[in-house]
């Protein structure tokens, strides 16, 4: 019980976040990490992972669009 407190105290890093978010964005992810990464994941860490996220789909999106149309 006690390193289940001390485990909930502890937060993730950023690239830890990042990495938790990424998988997220897949799909592929253990219910179980969900449910560990809950109690460590700082939110803001996360809003910021998750927009940098969506923003770099958006612009994979649009550089693959361009480059089909522009053939």
């Amino acid at each position: 019980m006690d390193e289940l407190k001390q485990a909930s105290k502890r937060k993730a890093s950023f690239l830890a976040t990042a990495k938790a978010v990424f998988w997220s964005f897949l799909g592929i992810r253990k219910k179980s990490d969900y449910e560990q990464d809950a109690a460590q994941l700082n939110p803001l860490h996360v809003i910021i992972a998750g927009v940098i996220g969506a923003l770099i789909f958006i612009a994979t999106l649009i550089i693959i669009v361009k480059s089909v149309v522009a053939k």
